[in-house]
């Protein structure tokens, strides 16, 4: 048979490699578009970053971040790429010339896949450490400039005599370049290994020598490196033992200071020997001495740093811990004050009275600034009544400021109206991003319910009385402009808030072309129901490029296709007050209350800034979250500036401000002895102005913040004991108690202005106050209150009011008692017959008269609908053992007044409640004239007692404050004599009544 007509072969499979080529391609194509994908997202959000940071004058902090981060990545990263690649290379090159035969560990067929693209393998593992390590390192960005810029603190820890800087700046990073060195050894041997034994250099199935002398010089090197290493991480954990969290308190202990700090020098110069028989061994190529070495060290740290630590603990300790931690607890004491600013706190032995000595003329006088309208309660009706149209909003918990009204310091409750999209009607692109994109204007509220003129309190029972319960300051109403008027006007409009969309895009093609932005027209505003942003914005989209970057930013094609974004266009983002302070200042805690105060004609978001760590020595760490917690704080958000949420330093470093209307950050210098501080404006220049620049009008709206103040109050409560036994066995420990109507948070600390005890000026202090009781009970065992008033000579000073008992009720206690008194309860279950249900707002706590006062608003709020909101219907006050309830605060102290037996000189004006008066008279069962004369002089006896005792004691301004009080009961019982002697002369029932009542005659009516 021929071979043309022969049998012919079976077709085969069709050709592998143009297959394995497609595939190839393919695969190589998807690659190089992921990539591209992620590589042109990265430089979309890069680009406009450095766009958002250049429009708003911030140029040098991008550049510095991005600098800082950049060489960290390439320095840190090449480094240990290189140093674990020129390993592999060094372990290759020395590899055995001949493997014996046969291939004993079977690395035959790797060693002929690999040494053809060795190169590429050596390459491609460079890359991945490169990333991996350069990453981590660019994280440390923070970390390597405080090194690089940080000083002294001036205060030496009690431990090494060591600055406090050194731990603050320099350890961290000491730390930081130690893990680096240990991770670049440790992966040096690991990848030297691996490649000694595919090449031969390490054989463990064969009989006699199982490493070669390079292998085992090469390992020996790395190794002993490495031990060498963590030799230098044992001595810096020393230093680390100073901030260190122990079940007892932060920093050193018994146990620390005799065990672990002694087994950390020793672990030092072990690793150090071992160190040396490992590098001994390059030479002896003997693995007897060096291994022992190792396992002895191991050995060692978990004998010397487990056992006998806790073998001292539990046998020299505990059986006497408080002789043995006494020492240690008074540094920590004095650590912990120091760090959180505590030394300073002014205590007072405080002896409250239980009855009111005043008229209730004195008493309305002394009161009107209390605050009855409660910033989370009202929102509803601010938002039902001033916010106009479904698409503006409030914040979920107003603000109080203060601003001077016809010459008199006023206590605002304010709230911004600001965009919702969640509002809008028609939600596309359009609308959401070119149309409604800003809120205008202040809504504002009288916070003690009284108007202008700060004399007539408005009463919701009257049918005359507003339907909304509120005193407006501000609002849309004609008349409802007197922070307008107090401030001269401003520009309402708000493009930057709390409530902001994502991003607005704004401006018009030219100047005669229509606006498209819809605006709400105000009470002295020039704009009309349209208007344009004129602002410099963020970033310009006028260019191609821009829109292109925008639009891969937010995944939005219009950027690019929409007729709205013109030549002109300015994108608006970022928007967010608090996003835009931490994005300037990455270094800054940002206080999560930021407020808003119309200074020089513009509203301005005002914000603190704080500088903090946890590695003050000594100091006591907790959780910063934690400690700023209570029933009105929101979840957290932001930029996180310590890896942990423990704290055991903080300084109110910086006071910012953001425009409302432009976005302008500025920065200004608070805390300038702060050294965290200092380091920061060493690597941002010229982005923090000094104090001195603060504007006149800005200093009078700023205040002590809230955040500081609940961290302050949450070590406070401890560490106001400065004795270590006391401390050690909680003899006076306080806390913070909890929200009556919120279990299991605190109770907010809350402004306002208040009288000090002992002060004859009758001066009030704008103050942030709140209270404590003991550890685990529910009596008041003090009163905080820190000036608040920037203006002030003593702003940020804290006083604290300790009560030498504990039959003062707390605010659980007050909140029960006032629930289950019948008065109350009879009050209150008229709503649940009315349909509605009773609010109970803040609960105050203040001093009045030598006394503590509770006083809380109850509003009613019905549920039919959800446009419903509550209206204050009554105000509880409580003084002592007695009970007040009013439709006003003065007819709720005129109550007070009658159930304590004093009279209330209400002049026909009280509140009909009370069970032990008539209501109309306040001549309840107050006694005759001379038993109340006896009264007053036997209160004023004890009053002079008490200012020998002060005397005795050393205590001058107990002495003064005493004599005082005792002069004025005098003259009290000097006056009651006189006018009731007066009375017994005259046939006119009327005069028949308290004296107390005659100057509440001429006292503003309306209570």
């Amino acid at each position: 048979m021929s071979e043309t007509t022969g049998p012919q072969r079976p077709a085969g499979p069709p050709p592998l490699p143009r297959r394995s080529n497609r595939s190839r391609a393919l695969g190589i194509t998807a690659v190089v578009l992921v990539v591209l994908f992620f590589g042109v997202t990265a430089f979309a959000n890069f680009y406009t970053n450095r766009l958002w940071y250049v429009s708003g004058g911030y140029a040098g902090v991008f550049t510095t971040m991005v600098v800082t981060r950049a060489v960290l990545f390439v320095v840190v990263g090449l480094l240990l790429a290189a140093v674990v690649c020129a390993n592999v290379v060094v372990a290759y090159r020395y590899r055995p010339l001949f493997v014996g035969m046969p291939d004993a560990n079977g690395m035959g067929r790797y060693r002929e896949a690999i040494t053809p693209v060795r190169r590429l393998v050596v390459l491609g593992l460079g890359v991945v450490l490169l990333l991996f390590a350069g990453s981590s390192a660019s994280g440390q960005w923070r970390t390597f400039q405080l090194w690089r810029n940080g000083g002294s603190f001036g205060t030496d820890d009690p431990y090494f005599g060591k600055d406090v800087g050194f731990f603050v700046f320099d350890l961290p990073w000491y730390h930081f370049l130690t893990d680096v060195a240990m991770a670049t050894f440790v992966l040096s041997a690991i990848a030297a290994a691996v490649t000694h034994y595919l090449y031969g250099g390490i054989s463990l199935q064969t009989p006699g020598e199982r490493m070669s002398g390079a292998a085992q010089a090469q390992l020996s090197l790395l190794v002993g490196l490495f031990v060498l290493t963590k030799g230098v991480d044992y001595y810096l954990d020393r230093f680390d033992l100073a901030s260190q969290s122990g079940s007892l308190i932060t920093g050193l202990t018994y146990t620390d200071d005799n065990a672990l700090l002694p087994a950390k020098t020793l672990l030092l110069i072990f690793a150090t020997i071992c160190a040396v028989l490992f590098f001994l061994n390059v030479w002896r190529r003997t693995w007897m001495l060096p291994s022992v070495g190792a396992a002895l060290l191991v050995l060692l740290a978990i004998l010397l740093g487990l056992i006998w630590p806790g073998a001292v603990q539990q046998f020299q300790v505990k059986p006497s811990e408080l002789d043995r931690e006494q020492p240690y607890i008074a540094k920590n004491i004095e650590a912990t004050r120091e760090a959180y600013d505590l030394t300073d706190v002014d205590i007072e032995k405080y002896s409250p009275e239980t009855t009111l000595g005043s008229s209730l003329a004195a008493l309305d006088g002394e009161t009107k600034s209390i605050p009855l309208v409660d910033p989370q309660v009202v929102r509803s009706a601010f938002e039902q009544t001033q916010q106009v149209r479904a698409y503006y909003s409030v914040a979920p918990v107003l603000d109080v400021d203060r601003y001077q009204v016809d010459g008199t310091d006023r206590a605002l409750v304010l709230g911004v109206r600001e965009l919702n999209t969640g509002g809008i009607p028609d939600k596309n692109w359009t609308n959401l991003h070119t149309v409604y994109t800003h809120g205008n204007g202040i809504i504002a509220a009288y916070a003690n319910q009284r108007g202008r003129d700060d004399k007539s309190q408005l009463d919701t029972s009257s049918s005359a009385a507003d339907e909304v319960g509120i005193e407006w300051a501000q609002g849309t109403n004609s008349g409802e402009d007197d922070l307008q008027d107090a401030t001269g006007g401003y520009e309402d409009r708000v493009y930057y808030g709390q409530e902001s969309p994502d991003y607005s895009i704004v401006g018009k093609a030219s100047a005669d072309a229509p606006n498209y932005e819809l605006n709400l027209p105000l009470l002295g505003s020039d704009e009309g129901s349209t208007t344009t942003f004129e602002g410099n914005g963020d970033a310009s989209v006028g260019s191609s490029f821009n829109r292109f970057m925008f639009a891969i930013r937010f995944g939005e094609p219009n950027f690019v296709l929409s007729g709205r974004v013109n030549d002109n266009s300015k994108v608006l983002f970022d928007r967010d007050p608090t996003l835009r302070v931490q994005k300037v200042a990455p270094w800054l805690t940002v206080d999560s209350d930021p407020y808003p105060a119309i200074v020089d004609g513009r509203i301005e978001w005002v914000l603190d800034g704080y500088t903090t760590t946890d590695r003050f020595p000594g100091a006591q760490k907790d959780s910063y979250s934690d400690m700023i917690d209570d029933s009105l704080q929101e979840d957290l958000g932001g930029l996180q500036t310590l890896p942990t949420d423990q704290i055991n330093y903080m300084r109110n470093a910086v006071k910012a401000t953001v425009d409302a209307y432009s976005g302008k950050v500025t920065l200004y210098e608070w805390d300038t002895e702060d050294p965290i501080l200092k380091a920061w404006e060493g690597v941002f220049p010229n982005t923090v102005q000094p104090k001195s620049a603060i504007p006149e009008e800005l200093l009078q709206h700023l205040r002590y913040p809230e955040d500081l103040f609940k961290v302050q109050r949450y070590q406070l409560a401890r560490y106001h004991v400065t004795n270590a036994e006391d401390w050690y066995q909680s003899n006076n420990r306080w806390e913070v108690p909890e929200d009556p109507y919120s279990p299991r948070t605190y109770q907010p600390p809350y402004r306002l202005f208040i009288d000090e005890p002992g002060d004859t000026n009758n001066d009030e202090t704008f103050s942030l106050t709140s209270v404590y009781t003991p550890y685990e009970k529910a009596n008041l065992a003090s009163f905080v209150a820190v000036d608040s008033d920037a203006t002030s000579a003593d702003y940020g000073q804290m006083k604290v009011l300790e009560l030498p008992n504990e039959s003062t009720p707390g605010p659980s206690l007050v909140a029960n008692q006032f629930a289950s008194d019948p008065q109350v309860a009879d009050l209150l279950a008229q709503f649940n017959r009315s349909g509605a249900r009773p609010v109970y707002g803040n609960l105050l706590t203040l001093p009045v008269n030598d006394g503590l006062m509770y006083v809380q608003p109850v509003y009613a709020s019905r549920e039919v609908t959800d446009a419903s909101f509550p209206i204050l219907r009554y105000v509880l006050t409580k003084y002592g053992n007695n009970i007040g309830v009013g439709t006003t605060l003065r007819r709720s102290l005129s109550d007070l007044l009658s159930t304590s037996g004093a009279g209330s000189g209400d002049d026909g004006q009280g509140s009909g409640t009370g069970n032990q008066g008539n209501g109309n008279q306040g001549n309840g069962n107050q006694g005759t004239g001379n038993a109340t004369v006896d009264q007053l002089l036997k209160r004023a006896e004890a009053a002079f007692n008490a200012a020998d005792r002060a005397y005795a004691a050393g205590n001058l301004g107990g002495y003064q404050r005493n004599v005082k009080k005792a002069q004025d009961l005098i003259g009290q019982a000097l006056a009651l004599s006189n006018a009731s002697a007066g009375g017994s002369e005259s046939d006119d029932p009327s005069s028949s009544a308290s004296p107390s009542e005659s100057p509440s005659a001429s006292s503003s009516a309306g209570g």
